[in-house]
């Protein structure tokens, strides 16, 4: 029927091309179209332990974390539901309750099984 792949978060066949990306209309995933399945798996976003984060996962803040520009302070051991996963150097875009929105590094949280 169609020759575009299935969706690698939530293997749904209804994607579509846009431009370089595929996109999934179910869960909002995108991902480059010249992206193979192993190098796609080799950029995942990792916690401090190691584990895959995914959207929607909640994570824990493992070190006091000082919001630049404030004088708010992130404190350990603070829960963060609903992450969001984007591309750069902070790769967790969030809402702490109490802050606002935050972008996060990966290195800083641990996933929270649940």
């Amino acid at each position: 029927m169609s020759d575009l792949p299935s969706c690698p978060q939530c293997q749904s066949s209804y994607t579509y091309a846009d431009r370089d990306l595929f996109i999934c209309p179910e869960c909002a995933h995108e991902w480059p179209q010249n992206a193979s399945d192993e190098g796609f798996q080799a950029l995942a976003i990792k916690d401090s332990n190691g584990n895959v984060l995914n959207d929607g996962d909640t994570i824990t803040v493992i070190k006091d974390l000082k919001v630049k520009g404030s004088s708010f302070v992130v404190k350990v051991g603070t829960k963060v539901k609903n992450i969001r996963l984007v591309d750069g150097d902070h790769d967790i875009d969030c809402k702490i309750d109490g802050i606002g929105a935050m972008k996060l590094k990966s290195q800083f949280v641990k996933r929270v099984s649940e």
